[in-house]
C-alpha cells in the first residue's frame, strides 16, 4: 500500500519491542513465547492482581520447560528479565507493536483500540488476540485503520504452534507481512485468514462444540461419553474438555459472535446448556468447575460408572448382530470378522 494523505508508512521491520494489553491466560502466554524469543515486552492489564499472577504463571511456565530441558537456567532468567508488568497503558506508548488480548467484548476493544491508536505512534502496529470479532469493525473509528490486524493465538500459547493472520479491509498488505513474519520468529505456524465470521478454526469448531452441547442437552450422551467417543477417533482433546480449557464464558461469546454476523445461521446458534453453565459460575478449569471438576489445574476423575465403558474391550471377542443388508453390511461383516468378532 502506497500511503497517501491520510495514512502513514508503517514499521514492518527491526521491530524489538512489544506491548500486551491483558494478562489473562492468552496474554500472559503470548507475552512468554515473545520473551523466550528475544523481544522486551511490556504486559499491561487495568488490574493489579492480574498481571501479578500473569508473571507468576509465566515464571512457571519457564521453570516447567528448564525441568523439561527446553530451556536453560540462564535463558529462562533473560526471559523473565525482558518482562515488565504495568497497570497503566501508558507504558505502551513505545512499543512496536501492541497485541491486545482482552476479554472477548466488542465494546471493550474498540476503546481499547481507540485509546491505543492516540497513545501509540502512527506507525504502531495494532493487532488483536480476537478469535470472532471482525477485524474491519474493530478498526472502523480510529486513526490509520491500514495498521490494525487479526494475530489470534491458540491455548496453551506456549505450546499450540499455530497463529490466524487476519487482515480487515484496509490493513495494508506491509502489516500483514510483519505480522506473519512476527509470528514466525515466535516459533509459530502462521496462517493468513479472510475476516469472515470465525476466520478459520473458530469457523469449523462452532459445529464441534455447538453439536456436542445440544447432544448432552437432549440427554443422547454425557459428556464424558461424548469426550470419549471423540478421543478414541483421534482426538486429542473432546469437545467439553476444550471448552473447559478455552473457559466456557469465552466458547458462547464465540458462538453469538458468529451467529450474529451470520445473520442467524442455525449451525451456529448458542445453547442453553452453556449459558445456564455461565449463569451458575462454572467456566472451566479457571474457575475449578465446568463440565469437570479441577483441582490444581487437573481434572479430578468422576467415580461414576461410565455406561457401556466396558462392554466389547479389545482384544476379547463379541457377538455383533448386524441388522440390514447390502454391500455396506457385507463389508461391515467382513471387517468385524476380521477383529475377532462373532
Amino acid at each position: 500500500m502506497t500511503p497517501g494523505e491520510d495514512e502513514v508508512p508503517i514499521l514492518t521491520s527491526e521491530i524489538s519491542r512489544l506491548g500486551v494489553v491483558g494478562a489473562g491466560t492468552m496474554g500472559a502466554g503470548i507475552a512468554q513465547v515473545a520473551a523466550v524469543a528475544g523481544y522486551a515486552v511490556v504486559l499491561c492489564d487495568v488490574a493489579a492482581e492480574a498481571v501479578e499472577r500473569a508473571f507468576g504463571r509465566i515464571a512457571a511456565g519457564l521453570e516447567r520447560a528448564v525441568v523439561r530441558e527446553r530451556l536453560t537456567s540462564a535463558a529462562r532468567d533473560e526471559a523473565l528479565g525482558r518482562i515488565r508488568t504495568t497497570t497503566d497503558l501508558g507504558d505502551l506508548r513505545d512499543a512496536q507493536f501492541v497485541i491486545e488480548a482482552a476479554p472477548e467484548e466488542l465494546g471493550l476493544k474498540r476503546e481499547l483500540f481507540a485509546a491505543l491508536a492516540g497513545l501509540c505512534a502512527p506507525e504502531t502496529i495494532l493487532a488483536s488476540n480476537t478469535s470472532s470479532l471482525l477485524i474491519t469493525r474493530l478498526a472502523s473509528d480510529i486513526a490509520h485503520p491500514e495498521r490494525v490486524i487479526g494475530m489470534h493465538f491458540f491455548n496453551p500459547v506456549p505450546v499450540r504452534p499455530l497463529v490466524e493472520v487476519i487482515s480487515g479491509a484496509r490493513t495494508s498488505p506491509e502489516v500483514t507481512e510483519a505480522t506473519v513474519a512476527l509470528a514466525e520468529r515466535l516459533g509459530k505456524t502462521a496462517v493468513r485468514a479472510l475476516d469472515t465470521p470465525g476466520f478459520i478454526v473458530n469457523r469449523v469448531a462452532r459445529p464441534f462444540t455447538g453439536e456436542a452441547l445440544r447432544m448432552a442437552s437432549e440427554g443422547i450422551a454425557t459428556p464424558a461419553q461424548i469426550d470419549r467417543i471423540v478421543r478414541t477417533a483421534g482426538f486429542s482433546i473432546g469437545p467439553f474438555e476444550m471448552m473447559d480449557l478455552v473457559g466456557n464464558d469465552v466458547n458462547f461469546a464465540v458462538h453469538q459472535a458468529i451467529y450474529e454476523q451470520t445473520f442467524g445461521e442455525p449451525r451456529y446458534r448458542p445453547q442453553r446448556l452453556q449459558a445456564q453453565m455461565i449463569a451458575s459460575g462454572r467456566l472451566g478449569q479457571k474457575t475449578g468447575q465446568g463440565f469437570y471438576r479441577y483441582a490444581e489445574g487437573q481434572k479430578v476423575a468422576d467415580e461414576t460408572p461410565e455406561p457401556y465403558a466396558e462392554i466389547g474391550p479389545l482384544g476379547r471377542a463379541a457377538t455383533v448382530l448386524i441388522a440390514g443388508h447390502g454391500p455396506q453390511v457385507d463389508d461391515l461383516g467382513l471387517a468385524l470378522k476380521a477383529a475377532g468378532q462373532e
